[in-house]
């Protein structure tokens, strides 16, 4: 069994830095790391999560933020950016900032990716724009948009640096594979839950053949690999 262990700073295995000048999500996705941790770090007494936990919360001191040339910048990993919630405004100022720093690369990472439609005109060269699908079919889950849905909205954009995260994996059907590859990602990601909920995860063995199908067409990158809960409990 192949484990590589990952952590929100490295999970892209390009990422430098992480940045949140908007924090908190409304997808209340059974499987959130991001809110467990938000409470833990409230706790502690640690701000703004002691003021604000996981609510939606706009950061503007954080947009004087200069990154070094060449970084790898994941735009709020401790929330969704581009969720319905989100004023406008919120988005086109953290693009703004990205704008003029063209000697860095940023990622934006949703669950709602039809929002990325309304600023694609927007968006310069210098992002690549992701969005977290973890399987073809809709679990209920979370209150996100359902993946079929994210599926044909990433289809439909025409930046051309896209990436899709299939992080934590859930069962798929066969034609999941034919909607990536629709999408003409730079890189796909795959990866187990790593926070033992019990998702409806398929076995190791099918996992691997799609990890094997996506490097015909892309860059995969692998988070945490191994035997789905129930093969372990098994004993397989």
């Amino acid at each position: 069994m192949t484990t590589i262990n990952t952590e929100s700073q490295d999970t892209f295995g390009e990422i430098t830095e992480t940045w949140n000048p908007v924090i908190g999500c409304n997808h209340q996705c059974t499987y959130c790391w991001a809110v467990r941790l938000a409470r833990r770090l409230a706790s502690m007494g640690v701000e703004p999560y002691l003021s604000n936990v996981f609510r939606p919360t706009f950061l503007p001191q954080r947009l004087n933020k200069r990154f070094r040339r060449g970084s790898t910048v994941f735009v709020c990993d401790m929330g969704d950016l581009f969720g319905e919630w989100v004023p406008e405004e919120w988005i086109r100022n953290i693009v703004d900032v990205v704008r003029v720093q063209p000697y860095v690369r940023f990622m934006f990472l949703t669950k709602n990716p039809s929002r990325y439609l309304q600023f694609e005109k927007e968006f310069p060269m210098n992002v690549v724009l992701a969005a977290t699908i973890e399987s073809n079919r809709d679990y209920g889950l979370s209150r996100a948009p359902k993946p079929s849905e994210r599926l044909e909205a990433m289809k439909e954009i025409k930046h051309p640096y896209k990436g899709v995260v299939i992080e934590p994996i859930i069962d798929f059907d066969d034609y999941f594979v034919q909607s990536l590859i629709d999408i003409r990602p730079i890189f796909v990601y795959v990866g187990y839950d790593n926070y033992g909920h019990k998702l409806p995860e398929p076995p190791l063995s099918k996992t691997m053949i799609l990890v094997k199908t996506l490097r015909k067409f892309t860059e995969v990158r692998i988070g945490t690999l191994r035997m789905a809960w129930y093969e372990q409990k098994r004993g397989f």
